[in-house]
């Protein structure tokens, strides 16, 4: 009898590269003109990075210095779910954002059904924040990824561990 293969669906991040882009921004930032006397601060601390600046208009501009960073790096823009703007001292802005990593519960019910829609002979069950898809040929597999690749599910995929 044939052994069953299988994958793993997950949505991960790799903080040290987010952590490197965080880094290149804040240089970036210190370096521009038009950041020159003007309250700019963005950090990393565990899954949330932290802006500051002196209005709304230098706090978006840091998210988009930020997002070009991320995508030099290959760190998933996806991942990243801004918070809302709040005042802070001295007329400044503050805005947190939550750096998502692992397949909801809800998203990964909508992986699991998108799977089973397909109607192949494979398997596909939740387990934590990931989804594994298990079935005896690797064809079908295949076909399972170029369906999740296709469809949208509002996070960034990756597919790992296929055997």
């Amino acid at each position: 009898m044939a052994k069953d293969s299988s994958f793993d669906v997950v949505s991960e991040v790799d903080f040290q590269e987010l952590d490197n882009a965080v880094n290149q921004a804040v240089k970036e930032i210190t370096q521009r003109y038009d950041f020159k006397g003007a309250v700019a601060e963005m950090e990393l601390e565990d899954k949330k990075i932290k802006l500051l600046a002196s209005d709304e208009y230098k706090l978006e501009v840091m998210l988009d210095i930020l997002r070009i960073k991320m995508g030099k790096r290959g760190v998933p823009l996806r991942c990243l779910t801004p918070g809302k703007i709040e005042p802070a001292a001295k007329g400044a802005v503050r805005q947190v954002i939550t750096v998502e990593s692992g397949i909801a519960k809800e998203k990964a019910k909508d992986i699991v059904a998108a799977v089973k829609a397909m109607k192949l002979k494979v398997q596909a069950q939740m387990m934590d924040d990931k989804v594994r898809v298990t079935g005896a040929k690797k064809d079908d597999l295949q076909a399972v990824i170029q369906l999740l690749k296709q469809q949208d599910f509002g996070v960034d995929l990756q597919f790992i561990n296929f055997r």
